[in-house]
């Protein structure tokens, strides 16, 4: 196995030799940087390549403001939830090898799901009302959060004092986290609609299960030292603290204020608990080669990291247009017809009808804190934008940054 510091990465190349317009570039730079100026960010790393090349990486404002310290391209993010897709692309390598279909039930992996039944209704005392689900939710639906589960974040959502009671992200261990999503119900019929959940941390425990190592050792083995991913991890080594982003929070009275993690401990080690759905530093430039290995489908510089067929699977829409019709909500993503979810991550599936100025097939995420990417295989583009903000108000900088990358493709 190649080192981290050995593994080839992107090249570089000027905008124009790839179809880039430098000066629409320039405008997608200015529409981040005037939030800051806006004092909106405090600062952020973009990073664009095409057809293998970064042709523009950009570190602009500050990480902290007191005491002032600029922003740099090596600084490492909370990525949060753009941590779904890394897990995706490793339940792809282990379909490669056999170990699961997509029709299979869960609990075929994590028996201790067998017997799970829908909250049909509650009762006057606030207790479920249990029926059957129609069947076992299966492999597909945990991959498309079709499955039936839940956050339990919604509080107008009685089913979300169950999930408190139970604690499922608190757990000591992914063992644990399974026992306790065990004795919740499901919020509704498998297959029969979509909800964001703690679907891809159960992923991250099948993972555990199925190839016999924890999960941030098979992330590490099998992506990140193939890829040279040397800053993405579960954890922030004391080494590299410094370089760790100042997460902000805006919200009510308060504007940039500066808070510890709310959502997890920041961690010197890796954790026992390591989530398949949150919980991963990044930096922009190792981010954007997971996204190249997404656009390369699955090849690395002659290494077969996983299957074609693999990521075309986890970039294909797998959510029928009758049940994208009823629209659904996650953070800045509005799921809608042309606009559907593939594994662990979102898919414009007919950019036309979804109304976006992207690519066919184009696959994208984000994260809590702002971090978001996408990756264009119609266009052979990638982006990535890095900020810490925690904000309910936070500006919609993945929409913003594509309508304006489109203008800069010269060759379309």
């Amino acid at each position: 196995m190649r080192s981290p510091a050995a593994a080839p990465g992107l090249g570089a190349a000027a905008p124009e030799d790839v179809g880039l317009s430098s000066a629409g570039l320039d405008r997608v730079d200015t529409a981040v940087r005037q939030k800051i100026d806006d004092g909106v960010l405090a600062g952020a790393v973009t990073l664009v390549a095409r057809h293998g090349k970064i042709v523009r990486t950009s570190a602009m404002g500050l990480d902290r403001r007191f005491p002032r310290t600029p922003m740099r391209t090596d600084t490492i993010f909370r990525i949060f939830s753009m941590t779904k897709p890394v897990t995706g692309l490793a339940m792809g390598i282990l379909a490669d090898e056999g170990r699961w279909q997509p029709e299979d039930p869960i609990a075929e992996y994590l028996p201790e799901l067998r017997g799970l039944q829908v909250a049909d209704g509650f009762d006057e005392r606030g207790r479920p009302i249990l029926a059957d689900p129609g069947h076992p939710p299966t492999m597909r639906e945990l991959l498309t959060h079709t499955a039936g589960f839940a956050y339990g974040w919604d509080k107008s959502d009685p089913l979300t004092s169950l999930y408190r009671k139970e604690k499922p992200l608190r757990a000591k261990d992914l063992g644990d986290l399974v026992a306790r999503v065990g004795r919740l119900p499901l919020a509704y019929r498998p297959g029969s609609s979509w909800r964001y959940s703690i679907s891809m941390d159960l992923q991250g425990a099948i993972i555990e299960r199925l190839s016999g190592q924890s999960l941030p050792d098979f992330f590490r083995e099998r992506i990140f030292e193939p890829l040279g991913m040397a800053d993405t991890a579960f954890h922030t080594p004391p080494g590299k603290r410094r370089r760790r982003a100042a997460l902000y929070y805006t919200g009510g009275p308060f504007r940039l204020l500066r808070v510890p993690n709310p959502l997890g401990r920041d961690r010197s080690a890796p954790p026992a608990a390591a989530l398949g759905g949150a919980g991963l530093v990044s930096t922009a430039g190792d981010y954007a080669r997971f996204a190249q290995l997404l656009l390369n489908r699955g090849d690395w510089h002659g290494r077969r990291i996983v299957s074609a067929g693999a990521v075309t699977a986890q970039m294909t829409n797998q959510l029928p247009e009758s049940l994208l019709a009823k629209g659904f909500h996650a953070g800045h993503m509005d799921l809608r017809p042309g606009f559907g979810y593939g594994f662990n991550g979102a898919v414009f599936h007919d950019p036309t009808l979804a109304g976006a100025p992207v690519g066919r097939g184009t696959y994208q995420w984000d994260g809590a804190a702002g971090t978001w990417f996408w990756v264009d295989p119609e266009h052979d583009l990638l982006y990535v934008g890095m900020i810490q903000l925690l904000s309910y108000a936070a500006p919609p900088l993945q929409k913003i940054t594509q309508s304006l990358l489109a203008d800069a493709i010269l060759d379309r």
